[in-house]
């Protein structure tokens, strides 16, 4: 079992380099962070979490800016992101910097990616919402020809691009990790087909555990091999019960969350979360 720490970098909180450090001293896998471009101040998709959203939503660093340097700062620390929001990016220039903090890091990476809720902040992109998914496939399948691919080109719906000269390579063969989020009637057909992983979040996590099987099974019909998938939870309870008995349900990682605050409130939970974790 793998345990990771998911927290906003924001101007107002520890800086992702001193928590990077403070969670390689701890003994910790891996560093997760999110991504929002920005929040649309229209607020009409509604959050997820509840009725008033956080202000780190719309404070929070780069997800590939802070994870550089929280990579800088350490030399095992897994850095990750979780989610990468694939619908508002360009594959071109994301796989070059997927590919470019593999290789600054030492091949540490792990791509979180997935679809994401806020309809209008994705239409800012130019991603119509009921079409996020065909348009996340396809970015996917065209940065897997990129980082594989001396001559890669790809020509899809949403994505088309004649023969490119890319680099640099991912240090990680084939490529970093892809781990996709969610949990919705079709994510593992996501999973299974471009993914090496799932990542729902963990405070669903009865229901969730009761569904491993399921994605096992539909790799193994697929031609994968099921341990090739692995399976991380966000959010989960942090007692040595529920460690423990997620574990034996089959689940790879734990990610804690951490506030967006200052070093004084983030440093002593974290060490509450190690000891959980040892």
């Amino acid at each position: 079992m793998h345990f990771g720490v998911s927290m906003f970098p924001t101007d107002y909180a520890i800086r992702p380099d001193e928590l990077a450090r403070a969670l390689e001293e701890r003994g910790f896998e891996s560093l997760w962070v999110p991504e929002h471009t920005h929040i649309p101040a229209s607020r009409r998709s509604p959050w997820p979490g509840g009725p008033n959203l956080p202000k780190e939503y719309w404070h929070t660093y780069d997800p590939f800016v802070a994870l550089t340097a929280a990579a800088a700062a350490t030399t095992r620390l897994r850095i990750a992101t979780g989610i990468c929001l694939i619908v508002e990016r360009d594959p071109i220039t994301t796989a070059k910097e997927v590919a470019t903090l593999d290789r600054l890091s030492n091949g540490r990476f792990i791509f979180g990616i997935g679809g994401g809720w806020n309809a209008e902040e994705m239409e800012n992109h130019g991603t119509p919402f009921k079409k996020r998914w065909r348009v996340l496939r396809e970015r996917v399948l065209a940065m897997k020809e990129i980082w594989t691919k001396e001559e890669a080109e790809y020509h899809g719906e949403y994505v088309s691009f004649d023969r490119i000269w890319a680099h640099p390579k991912p240090l990680q063969k084939p490529h970093p990790p892809i781990l996709m989020g969610g949990d919705g009637p079709t994510t593992f057909d996501r999973v299974v087909e471009f993914c090496d992983g799932w990542m729902p979040i963990g405070f669903r996590a009865p229901g969730v555990v009761d569904k491993i099987p399921t994605l096992k099974a539909a790799a193994a019909k697929a031609g994968r091999d099921p341990k090739s998938i692995s399976v991380s939870l966000f959010g989960v309870k942090p007692d040595r019960a529920t460690v423990d008995r997620l574990e034996g349900a089959g689940v790879d990682r734990l990610v804690f969350m951490a506030p967006s605050d200052t070093r004084e409130k983030v440093l002593p939970l974290l060490d509450a979360y190690a000891a959980v974790s040892r």
